[in-house]
């Protein structure tokens, strides 16, 4: 069987389309011929901009970002953050243009993926296709669950499920180990994210560290005592579809995974 080399980027992607079935020599090969320029942005740059056409989807190879959309006076809602190996813009796809914003958080790096290119490879390999699918469906239910997170939870409930599911999304990807990681955002771009004021984010991270739940210093994040900040969160990653969670909606339970695996493919 040949071997296929592929860029972090693209290798972080396919972990991520591998929770759907693993793929073949050939896929990869699909997924390796679509990369075209790379591009670099500095902090806090504009990566996409809200409905405006864009040449080509950005797959994220190394820092972090986020989507976002502005209101008229100025204020910010922070949609998602977009970690190595996700796709800033996959949407347009079929939507043609975004509805949102993305910026970096930090230094960010990607490889752009030509539409035209990625349509013609889902096309000619429709198992692919379904993976990349999937991939949006997870982004759905990760919506969701920040759609719970702000309209229900406490503001202590609001960051420790925040501060877990990134710490999760990053370790799914080699990107987290014993239980620290990489988190360059600010307070005020962390209140964004969950609806809260940069006042309401200090005292509440503060009582975290008081308290040994998690610390946030120098743009990284140490979970100090994992287990307790999952429960004052509430938090099950059940949602994030992650291979080590079992759940009835984990893809593994999917009609097209097995499927595939009747077919050899799996």
């Amino acid at each position: 069987m040949r071997s296929v080399t592929i860029n972090d980027g693209l290798e972080r992607l396919a972990q991520k389309l591998g929770r759907f079935c693993t793929l073949t020599s050939e896929e990869r090969l699909a997924l390796a011929g679509l990369p075209g320029a790379e591009r670099a942005f500095g902090p806090r740059e504009e990566m996409v901009a809200q409905h405006r056409p864009t040449d080509g989807l950005q797959l994220l190879v190394e820092g972090f970002a986020c989507r976002f959309r502005l209101l008229p006076d100025g204020r910010r809602q922070i949609l998602g953050f977009l970690l190595p190996g996700d796709i800033c813009d996959l949407s347009t796809l079929v939507l043609g243009h975004p509805d949102h914003a993305v910026s970096a958080l930090g230094v960010v790096r990607t490889s752009v993926l030509p539409a035209a290119a990625l349509a013609a490879a889902l096309e000619r390999h429709p198992r692919l296709a379904r993976a990349f699918w999937w991939l949006t469906a997870v982004d759905a239910a990760i919506t969701r669950e920040w759609l719970v997170n702000v309209g229900y939870r406490s503001a202590h409930e609001r960051v420790a499920h925040l501060l877990c599911e990134v710490y999760w999304r990053l370790e799914s990807v080699g990107l987290a180990h014993d239980n620290q990681c990489r988190f360059p955002l600010t307070q005020t771009e962390l209140g964004d994210a969950v609806a809260l004021s940069a006042v309401h984010i200090n005292r509440t991270l503060m009582n975290m560290r008081r308290t040994g739940l998690a610390r946030m210093q120098g743009g990284m994040l140490e979970l100090l005592d994992r287990h307790a900040l999952q429960a004052a969160g509430g938090f099950d990653p059940a949602y994030l579809h992650l291979p080590s969670v079992g759940s009835p909606f984990h893809a593994g339970a999917s009609p097209w995974k097995a499927q595939g695996a009747r077919n050899g493919f799996g």
